[in-house]
């Protein structure tokens, strides 16, 4: 675990949780939302590279989705096709067709691509601006051929659904009280919760004020896309966390303390004190759906277990199904974090569809403090 406290390792551990968003997201992409982990054996045996997706999903819902806005519904809508996901709107009908039909290997999906624009919009930007991100999101998610997912989730359909009203872009955030509240908005976090950190210990404030600084930037930027008080307690932590293992704090102690912070008791050390496999957690215990309290607690769980072995928690995670994506993403930066660049294997990195510009991006981002000191201990 890279839990050096110099300048190059803060730098170091920086890059590893950002790539550790694309790397578990494009891990998953083939494989999102296999319900049953035997159907994964099916096709694929085990994930453990970039695979593009078969054109069948064996339990695809897509064709159940409101293609005009949030949550079920018709087909008639055409935010889907016309004003977001350009020219998709032709896939979502048909029954067992695959979220991210078309993609190829270790390509990233829609939240992913979104985490590059939060990257972008802060480079360009020279700081968080959350009225600018939301700018630059509008700009990419309404251009057509920025990306080439099939699937949005419903954060995304209803804020471009109160976007073509005319509702201004601060007020687009929408929920609709199911499934808002998703593992899909932790995806673009690690991005402010990074940059805050960085920019506070080359500030040299103390830990505590850099946690409590990532803390409300990484919920501000979770608030921009998601009306939601729930899932922004969420970031917070989430944020705070990855601030800290920035700074190099240890990985189960800060997944203990998350786990108290969101009321789980006994958290992910219980669960390795009884012996439980991981699919007996993952689908029995916890729900592998993307509902925010399970998906969270399994992304604690799977990093707590495999703390030491970035490699096989993301293996793990993928290969036990159902929202393994966005998770995957949540638990690539907590790991990235902890381990560093040098924690991920090198084909990981390597074979990601756009890993040239994603680089171009992490290393700008990160470039933004050169030279971030490690933050000194609160007095």
């Amino acid at each position: 675990m890279s839990v050096g406290k110099g300048p190059s390792d803060v730098l170091n551990r920086a890059r590893g949780a950002l790539w550790g968003i694309f790397i578990g997201d494009g891990l998953g992409m083939p494989v999102h939302w296999y319900y049953n982990p035997n159907d994964i054996v099916t096709d694929f045996g085990s994930i453990e590279k970039y695979e593009a997706p078969k054109k069948r999903h064996p339990s695809s819902i897509m064709s159940l989705s409101n293609t005009g806005g949030g949550g079920r519904g018709g087909q008639s809508g055409r935010i889907i096709g016309d004003v977001i996901n350009h020219g998709k709107h032709v896939y979502w009908g048909d029954r067992n067709t695959h979220y991210h039909q078309g993609m190829q290997a270790g390509e990233n999906t829609l939240n992913a691509q979104c985490a590059r624009v939060a990257m972008r919009s802060i480079v360009s930007r020279g700081g968080f601006d959350p009225s600018g991100f939301l700018q630059d999101y509008a700009k990419f998610m309404t251009t057509p051929g920025t990306h080439n997912d099939t699937y949005a989730e419903t954060y995304h359909r209803m804020f471009f659904a109160n976007f073509i009203k005319g509702v201004p872009l601060e007020r687009c955030a929408d929920n609709d009280g199911h499934n808002t509240d998703s593992a899909g908005g932790l995806v673009t976090l690690p991005v402010a919760s990074v940059h805050s950190a960085l920019m506070a210990m080359n500030m040299q404030k103390s830990q505590a004020e850099v946690t409590k600084i990532a803390e409300e930037r990484t919920a501000r930027l979770l608030l921009c896309t998601h009306r939601s008080d729930r899932l922004a307690a969420f970031a917070r932590v989430y944020g705070g966390m990855l601030a800290n293992l920035v700074a190099g704090a240890d990985l189960r102690s800060e997944i203990e303390k998350a786990a108290a912070s969101v009321g789980w008791a006994g958290g992910p050390q219980k669960l390795l004190q009884g012996g439980y496999r991981d699919e007996q957690v993952v689908g029995r215990m916890l729900s592998p759906a993307c509902y925010i309290g399970d998906s969270f607690k399994i992304v604690l769980f799977l990093a707590y277990k495999y703390a030491g072995r970035p490699r096989d928690a993301m293996v793990a995670n993928v290969n036990l199904g159902g929202e393994n994506v966005h998770r995957g993403a949540a638990l690539g930066a907590l790991l990235g974090a902890a381990h560093g660049i040098c924690g991920w294997p090198s084909e990981w990195v390597s074979d990601l569809f756009s890993a040239q510009d994603i680089k171009k991006e992490v290393d700008s981002l990160v470039g933004m403090t050169p030279a971030a000191p490690p933050a000194p201990a609160a007095s």
